[in-house]
């Protein structure tokens, strides 16, 4: 498959809001999103912000980081937000049942490299970096998958 790329810069932490809620509509069950970047980017604001619109909600959305997956019902499918962050194994993602997610549900994967052999070659990867401002970033997508240029159509208007 040809990957495609697309930079999105955000000025804000409302902003970084506003492209998750854009994207939010179009996602259906089978739909993975990577999450990269460094610790404070914005990954899991970028998540509870995408959670929040699926749900059409301004419901909690705590950080996975301790629980490892926090899953909330969103009619077809189920929305899994899920920090890989402390594993340390292959194994250890198998057990969480991720790897059946990725076909059935909407998954979002912080710290998704320890993911290793298990990484879905439909995901769409988005790379948070910070900016030379405190709450600038700039979101880097890259896919192989034809289905994202259609969902993110919506960032580029």
């Amino acid at each position: 498959m040809n990957e495609k790329h697309l930079s999105i810069p955000s000025s804000s932490a409302d902003q970084t809001s506003d492209l998750a809620a854009l994207l939010a509509p179009v996602l259906s069950a089978g739909d993975v999103i990577l999450l990269h970047g460094d610790v404070g980017a914005g990954k899991t604001h970028f998540a509870r912000a995408l959670i929040q619109s699926v749900l059409g909600l301004a419901e909690d959305v705590p950080s996975p980081t301790f629980t490892l997956v926090q899953t909330y019902p969103a009619g077809d499918f189920d929305v899994w937000h899920t920090d890989l962050y402390r594993l340390t194994s292959v194994q250890e993602i198998e057990e969480l049942g991720l790897v059946e997610a990725f076909e059935t549900d909407v998954c979002l994967v912080e710290w998704p490299d320890r993911l290793g052999s298990l990484t879905p070659e439909h995901a769409l990867t988005l790379t948070l970096e910070t900016g030379t401002c405190d709450d600038t970033r700039v979101i880097n997508a890259r896919w192989a998958d034809p289905k994202w240029c259609d969902k993110l159509s919506r960032w580029k208007t």
